[in-house]
């Protein structure tokens, strides 16, 4: 997992990602068309690393965004690294491929470069993202996630994707993969939710041991998303100590907050609603924190979720927030 020089760190693939990703996921409440242009203005400011997902259900606006860039010269496809993600009701393995060949139709792109599984939680099939029972809990499906991964590797040697990985999957929940006999391709990245104040440093030395790379989101501590906000988590850019070694580099918490995870060793993803925040996030490459201040930031370590994952509270695999 060294870090080249154009800011990408090699997986355990071979394939290279770069390490500050531009994520898209939009709330109901915003238009598609802002995701659509927000993208374009990043790709046109530098991000070449774009995350999005099935769920997410703006694939036709974010590809819209790709190839209005690549028709113009700014970029081409392939130095844009592109994630997405199996949706929880695709996880049955006869259903895998056709998840990814209905994002990949929506993009209008041939591959991806990276396919991850959204999370571990399995759902019933059908067009409800969220299938919900009479008693208003969620419809869970049985399936053998080692037969999901099957699957996943599958669509790798098929050629529609480079590399395959996972997300919001705990410790327990990789080594079912990493345990799984026979196994043909090991994810290479892991992709959670981290921030000062849930620094996944157990699961960060977990999977550096074993060589697959954490990849964070959240890790501004927001979300704006009602459906999905822990209301008692506190605003982390308001955190005395994270101002004050803000002002200490002249920049801002958000920036700091940014820089912290990508020295220490992970890809981060973020998320900007204009050109002015979208400048400012690829300014994390201009400064670096001491390891003093390193240390400091550490210890706002308190295992807070900003996110509720009670929806998924009744299922088999299901790990409590706090769990790494």
């Amino acid at each position: 997992m060294a870090l080249s020089k154009d800011r990408g760190i090699t997986m355990n693939d071979g394939n290279k990602i770069p390490i500050l990703g531009f994520g898209t996921y939009t709330p109901d409440t915003v238009p598609k068309s802002k995701v659509e242009e927000d993208t374009k203005i990043a790709i046109e400011l530098g991000f070449r690393h774009i995350d999005s997902a099935y769920a997410y259900q703006i694939e036709e606006q974010v590809g819209r965004a790709v190839r209005a860039k690549i028709s113009d010269g700014t970029v081409k496809r392939e130095d844009i690294f592109y994630t997405g993600k199996l949706w929880s009701t695709f996880h049955r393995p006869e259903l895998v491929r056709k998840c990814l060949e209905e994002s990949l139709k929506k993009l209008q792109f041939d591959y991806m470069d990276l396919f991850l599984i959204h999370n571990p939680y399995s759902m019933k099939p059908g067009p409800d993202l969220f299938p919900m029972g009479e008693d208003k809990k969620l419809i869970i499906d049985n399936v053998d996630l080692l037969q999901t991964w099957e699957a996943m590797e599958a669509c790798k040697d098929a050629g529609l994707v480079r590399s395959i990985g996972v997300s919001n999957f705990t410790r327990k929940h990789l080594e079912m993969i990493l345990n799984k006999p026979g196994l043909k391709h090991k994810p290479v990245i892991n992709q959670v939710e981290c921030n000062p104040n849930r620094n996944q440093s157990k699961l960060l030395a977990f999977c550096k041991s074993h060589n697959i790379v954490l990849e964070g989101y959240c890790v501004l501590g927001s979300q704006r998303d009602p459906k999905w906000l822990n209301r008692d988590a506190p605003p982390l850019l308001e955190d005395p100590l994270l101002v004050a070694i803000a002002k200490k580099y002249n920049k801002s918490p958000a920036l700091v907050a940014i820089r912290y995870q990508l020295q220490r060793g992970l890809v981060v993803i973020v998320k900007a609603d204009n050109r002015k925040q979208i400048e400012e996030d690829i300014q994390a490459f201009t400064f670096q924190l001491s390891e003093e201040d390193m240390k400091s930031i550490d210890g706002l370590h308190k295992g807070m979720s900003y996110l509720t994952w009670d929806v998924y509270a009744g299922h088999p695999l299901y790990y409590p927030p706090d769990v790494e």
